[in-house]
């Protein structure tokens, strides 16, 4: 992905995060290694949170660990069963499929106790694991592990699906049968006659409004192209082929 915003609910990525130098402060304990975290700085300005420059990564025991271990993207080299305090290891993402659940952007930047202050935050799961996967009240909250593109951890992005690309959320269309639908991301259709048959517009799609304004030609062409063949069942098939997850809640 060349623009380091452009991250929308539904992506399919691939992420990626060097392996860099560091060493461990703390060996497993509780389902967590902690490291000497390589790429923040500690914000020294912030009267209200301290951080001390360690991360506590989530590290499985056994075939089944909990939400936050599941979810845990970062690796060390070598494995946390090998590694013990003062150990030096290397720590990274190998190339890891995800989808992103939540895209939030942030003016004036969040406020952390490291720097650089995050302007951005993508929540993803990665591939096997779906919202139903976490319960309410647990580590994830539900929707997922949180990055923050931008703020000095080296990822690299590459996006695999982004269904419904020729849309944008808030825009309305007509579709095959004459129904009328507002599009809120690819898995979030509201269909204007308030009829619950059907939860999702049937191919080719005609776009009406964008912005809340009439659309230009070049979008409604772009539209109309993009859903010429195929259907939003077979987006979702495709979707959940690159994911092994379901697409909602």
């Amino acid at each position: 992905m060349t623009d380091a915003g452009d991250f929308r609910v539904g992506d399919v990525l691939s992420v990626a995060c060097p392996f860099t130098d560091t060493r461990v402060e703390r060996g497993v304990t509780s389902g967590h290694l902690s490291v000497r975290w390589p790429w923040w700085e500690i914000d020294t300005a912030n009267e209200f949170a301290h951080w001390n420059g360690i991360v506590a990564l989530g590290v499985s025991s056994g075939e089944c660990g909990a939400p936050e271990v599941e979810g845990e993207l970062f690796r060390t080299d070598p494995p946390p069963e090998r590694l013990k305090a003062g150990d030096a290891c290397r720590v990274g993402v190998p190339p890891t499929v995800v989808h992103v659940t939540a895209v939030d952007h942030h003016d004036p930047p969040l406020e952390t106790a490291w720097l650089p202050r995050p302007t951005l935050t993508v929540t993803v799961l990665r591939r096997g694991l779906s919202y139903r996967d976490f319960p309410d009240g647990s580590h994830l909250d539900g929707s997922g592990y949180t990055i923050h593109p931008g703020d000095g951890i080296p990822f690299t992005f590459e996006l695999l699906m982004r269904p419904y690309a020729s849309l944008r959320v808030g825009d309305e269309v007509a579709d095959a049968v004459g129904r009328a639908w507002r599009f809120d991301g690819p898995w979030d259709w509201t269909a204007f006659d308030g009829e619950s048959a059907g939860t999702a517009p049937e191919w080719p799609l005609v776009l009406l409004t964008r912005a809340g304004a009439p659309c230009s030609d070049e979008d409604a062409e772009a539209v109309t192209a993009s859903t010429a063949s195929g259907s939003h069942q077979e987006t979702v098939r495709a979707w959940m082929s690159l994911t092994e997850a379901s697409p909602t809640p």
